[in-house]
This record gives structure tokens, sequence and C-alpha cells, in this order.
């Protein structure tokens, strides 16, 4: 029976989820059970695209791509697939009509990844920020809404900078392995090798602009979504102060991160304004 495959495919992709990334794993499971699922199925997709092109170093990157895009079209075509983290993003495909168009898009920035070391322009950026972080927000904003049309027509613009704000975040993070072991330099006009504090600051208040924005829509989302989203976005706050108050000369030459008793400081004062009804 199909169901015990897409029983284990799901466990699959949380299991993804869990490994990979403690934050947002934590941020998931305060999401209501009727979505929880299916945004580890996002979750798992995205992660093993962007796996193929940043970590499988001894292997052929495009080689790899190249099945998994092949694989993706007919899970998405015949509705299973012997990857099980390819039959559970199908199924929530599926299940809320997810735009086809964004999966494309995702599919061709990760792929980007395989030969571009530079973004020389805003608009070679912004290029690569919509398909790697605001589709994916806008994929999640699908299940959030539970594919209603109208809320998600209403809240897009707002999944888009949350996305966009969370990339930047993690760029800005990871900008010495970016740099030194990849070999790329995401943010235009900015010497990475000798980042400034101008520059740093330049970037920063990009960010909180993003999180302006998306922090607008965060109180629009239904009560299953708000809270799981919410601790994304603290956490991700966050991370962008303790970047905001490191050097610019620390940030070029180590990984800034958020200590875990720190995240369960944040947590809990999350819990309390959320349950205070403050955030609103």
């Amino acid at each position: 029976m199909k169901e015990i495959f897409d029983t284990v495919s799901e466990t699959c992709s949380r299991k993804v989820t869990n490994i990979y990334s403690t934050s947002f794993s934590q941020a998931t499971k305060m999401l209501a059970p009727t979505i929880r699922q299916d945004i580890y199925n996002i979750y798992g997709f995205v992660r093993f695209a962007d796996e193929i092109v940043d970590s499988f170093h001894n292997y052929d990157k495009e080689v790899l791509f190249n099945r998994f895009e092949n694989d993706l079209e007919n899970a998405l075509k015949e509705r299973i697939s012997l990857n099980p983290i390819l039959n559970s993003f199908q199924h929530t495909v599926h299940k809320y009509d997810i735009d086809r168009d964004h999966i494309k898009s995702f599919m061709t920035s990760m792929r980007m990844d395989l030969s571009k070391s530079d973004y020389l322009t805003e608009s070679e950026f912004k290029s690569y920020i919509y398909g790697s972080a605001d589709v994916v927000g806008l994929m999640c904003l699908k299940v959030f809404v539970k594919g209603d049309i109208t809320a998600y027509e209403t809240l897009k613009e707002s999944a888009m900078h949350l996305g966009s704000a969370f990339q930047k975040v993690n760029f800005l993070r990871d900008l010495k392995a970016d740099y030194e072991q990849l070999n790329r330099s995401y943010f235009p006009n900015t010497n990475l090798a000798a980042l400034d504090e101008a520059s740093k600051k330049r970037i920063i208040e990009e960010i909180q602009n993003d999180f302006k924005l998306g922090y607008e829509g965060i109180l629009k989302l239904p009560t299953e979504a708000k809270f799981g989203v919410f601790i994304a976005y603290r956490y991700y706050k966050r991370l962008l102060r303790k970047l905001s108050l490191t050097p610019a000369s620390d940030i070029k030459n180590k990984r800034i991160r958020v200590p875990n008793y720190e995240k369960f400081g944040l947590f809990t004062r999350s819990y309390v304004k959320y349950q205070l009804k403050l955030v609103r």
C-alpha cells in the first residue's frame, strides 16, 4: 500500500529538517499539526537541492543536480517518486496547488550556484534571492493559508520580504564559508575580502527593512501558522542583531551563531508575548 511508503517519505522529510536545521525544526514544531508535515516536506526538498550545489564537492554536482531535477519533474507528473523526499514534496505541491513557476524559479537559482560566483548588479542579486528565498516563502504561505487564494494574494508580498530577510541573514552569517570554500560573493557592490563597517551597515539596513515588511504579514497569518513563523522571525532578528554588533572584520573571519541557551530564552519570551497577545 502506498500509504505506508508515504508515511516513510514524510518521516524522511521530518528527519532531514530536524538534522539539518535545529532552529527551523524548532519553529516548525510550533506550527499546528494540520500544516506542520507539509512544511517539513517543503524544507526537505529545498535542503536536498541546496546540498547538491553546496556540499557534494567530491562528486559531479551538475550530473547529480540534473538527475534530481529530472526526478522532480517525474514526481510532479506521476505523483510518486522512489526518492522519499520528492515523494513527500509532490504530495504537498498537489495538495495546495503550489505554483510550478515557483518551483522552477527555485531550481534555476540553485543551478546558478553550480557555476556563478559573483552577483555584480542589484538585478542579478534580486533575481537570485527571488528564486532561492522569496518563492520558498510563497510555497510555505500556500500551506499556511491552506490554499486560500484571497489570503495568499494579501500576504504574498510580506512572505517574499520575510524569505528575503532570512536568506540575506544567512548570507551575512555564512560570508566566510561562501567566500573561502565556495568562492561565492552574493552581495553586489561589496568587496567581501575587505568588508568594512559602511558596507555592513548598508546590508543590515536592507535586511531590517525586509523584516519590517515581513512582520506586517506575520500579524495577519492564520492562528495555525502565526506562532511558528513568529519564532523563526525572532530567531533571525536575534541573529541579525548579533551580526550588527560584530565588527565587520570578525564577520568575514568567523561564523556568528546564536547559542542554544539564547535560543531557549528567545523561545520562552516569544511564547509569553504570544500568549499575552502582544504579537499584533
